[in-house]
C-alpha cells in the first residue's frame, strides 16, 4: 500500500496538466515549498504578455488613425469657411446724415443784479433823529425814510437871513443916497452958465456916479446874502431823507443819535441801502466765438440753482461790445420782470442762449474715422466705399457736427474696419449689426 502511494505521488510530480496556465508548476518556487517549487517559467507566460502587447499597440494605431482622420475633416471645413468668407461682401451698419439745428442752446453763468441801486448819504451833518424804514420794507418814490438834526446849520441860516436883512437895508441907503445925488447934480447941470462953476458942476457929477455905484454893490450884496440863505434852506431839505424810487431797503447803517456827516468819501457812513428789483438784471460772459452770433433781443431762458427747475423768459438788451482781451468773452445784459420778487440781486443762475448757427451736417460718432489725411467719413455711394475729408465743427460725444466735406441725405458707414480701402464694395447690413 506504501508504494503504490508513492507510485501516484511521483507520477503527479513529472506529469504537470498542461491544460492549466495557472497552475502551481507555472509559478517560480517559493522557498520551504520542497520539490514543488520550480526555477523558471513556462513557455505560456511569454506568449500570453506578447498577446496583450499587441492588443495595446493595435489600440494605439486606432487612436491615431482616428485623430489623423478628425484634424483632416476640421481642415477640410475650416478652408471650406475661409473660402466662404473670402467670397462674401465686408458688411458694414449706415446711418444717414441729417441737418444741423438752425439754433443750438448755450448754457452760461451768470448773476443777477438790481435794476436800481443806490446808496444814500447824508447831504448835512447832524445827528440821525429817528429812522422810518428798515431792511426788508418796500417804499414808494419820495417816502420819509429817516430826519437828521442839525443845529449847526441851523445856526448858518438864521445868521444868513440877518445878513441878507443887514445887506437890505444897506441897499435902501445906498438907494438914498444915490436918489440925493442925482437931484443935485440935474439942478447944478440945467443951472445957467455962470451961475455955476464948471468945477462944482463937474464934482455933483462925480458925487452922482459914486452914489450909484455904491447903490449897485449893495444891491449885488443883497443877492449875495439871499443866495447865502437860498443854499442853507436847501440844504434843510435834506434834513429829511427821502427814497429816490420805488423799491426795497437792503441795508440799514445808522441808529437815532448817531453823528451823521455829510459826504460820500471812504469815512462816511452810509444811510441806507435801496434797491429796485420788480426788474431783475442778468449779466453773464459769452465766449468770442459765440458772441458775434448773438442779437439784440434774443430770447434767454434763465434758470436758478435751487433746483426747483423754475425757468424764467428775459432777452438780452444790450452787450458791452467789445471782448475782455484777458478772458476772450463779451459781458451781455439779459433784462427779465421780477413783478413777484422771486429772484433776488447777487444770485447765482443759468442763462441758456439761443445762438444761431451755420449751416452743418450732424453724423453719429461713430462715422468719424482718423487716417493718413485726418478727419474722415467713408459715404456709402452704389455700393462702393468713398472716404471724405471733412473739417469737424463742434463734438457733442454721440454725434458730430461737420462744417464740410459731405452732404445732408449721404449715407454714412459706422465702425468702418481698418482693412476697406476706398473704392472697395461691402454690403449695406439691413438689420443693424455689422459681423464682427
Amino acid at each position: 500500500m506504501l508504494k503504490k502511494s508513492e507510485t501516484d505521488a511521483n507520477a503527479l510530480q513529472t506529469e504537470p496538466c498542461e491544460a492549466d496556465p495557472l497552475a502551481p508548476s507555472d509559478f517560480p518556487a517559493k522557498e520551504g515549498l520542497g520539490d514543488v517549487a520550480k526555477e523558471d517559467y513556462p513557455k505560456s507566460t511569454g506568449r500570453w504578455m506578447t498577446t496583450i502587447a499587441i492588443v495595446i499597440g493595435l489600440g494605439l494605431t486606432a487612436g491615431f488613425v482616428e485623430v489623423n482622420r478628425i484634424k483632416a475633416q476640421e481642415a477640410e471645413n475650416l478652408a471650406q469657411e475661409t473660402q466662404k468668407n473670402v467670397a462674401m461682401l465686408p458688411l458694414v451698419d449706415v446711418a444717414v446724415a441729417q441737418a444741423g439745428p438752425a439754433f443750438k442752446s448755450l448754457i452760461l453763468p451768470g448773476d443777477t443784479a438790481s435794476w436800481y441801486r443806490t446808496t444814500l448819504y447824508s447831504r448835512v451833518n447832524g445827528y440821525l433823529a429817528e429812522w422810518k424804514v428798515d431792511i426788508g420794507d418796500k417804499v414808494k418814490k419820495g417816502q420819509l425814510l429817516a430826519t437828521i438834526d442839525t443845529p449847526d446849520l441851523d445856526s448858518q441860516l438864521v445868521a444868513a437871513r440877518a445878513e441878507l436883512e443887514a445887506a437890505k437895508a444897506e441897499a435902501k441907503v445906498r438907494q438914498a443916497d444915490a436918489d440925493f445925488a442925482k437931484s443935485s447934480y440935474d439942478r447944478w447941470r440945467d443951472s445957467p452958465k455962470g451961475v455955476v462953476s464948471d468945477q462944482e458942476r463937474e464934482e455933483k457929477k462925480a458925487a452922482n456916479d459914486s452914489s450909484l455905484a455904491k447903490l449897485n454893490a449893495a444891491i449885488a450884496q443883497v443877492a449875495v446874502d439871499q443866495a447865502k440863505v437860498d443854499g442853507l434852506m436847501t440844504l434843510t431839505q435834506f434834513k429829511n431823507v427821502t427814497a429816490p424810487f420805488d423799491g426795497i431797503i437792503t441795508d440799514r447803517r445808522v441808529d437815532p443819535g448817531d453823528l451823521v456827516t455829510a459826504g460820500s468819501s471812504a469815512n462816511t457812513s452810509p444811510l441806507f441801502v435801496i434797491q429796485q428789483t420788480d426788474r431783475i438784471r442778468i449779466f453773464s460772459r459769452v465766449p468770442q466765438g459765440v458772441a458775434e452770433r448773438l442779437t439784440i433781443g434774443s430770447p434767454v431762458k434763465v434758470m436758478t440753482a435751487d433746483g426747483s427747475g423754475r425757468a424764467y423768459e428775459g432777452k438780452i438788451v444790450r452787450t458791452t461790445g467789445s471782448v475782455d482781451p484777458h478772458a476772450r468773452t463779451m459781458l451781455v445784459e439779459v433784462v427779465l420782470p421780477n413783478k413777484d420778487y422771486a429772484l433776488s440781486p447777487g444770485m447765482y443762475v443759468r442763462a441758456e442762449f439761443e445762438v444761431a448757427q451755420s449751416k452743418s451736417v450732424v453724423v453719429p460718432a461713430a462715422a468719424i474715422s482718423f487716417r493718413g489725411k485726418g478727419a474722415q467719413v467713408a459715404v456709402i455711394e452704389d455700393g462702393r466705399v468713398a472716404f471724405k475729408n471733412v473739417s469737424i465743427a463742434t463734438d457733442d460725444g454721440d454725434s458730430v457736427e461737420l462744417a464740410s466735406g459731405i452732404k445732408v441725405g449721404d449715407h454714412v458707414a459706422l465702425n468702418i474696419n481698418n482693412q476697406i480701402s476706398d473704392g472697395d464694395k461691402v454690403e449695406v447690413n439691413s438689420s443693424g449689426k455689422a459681423q464682427s
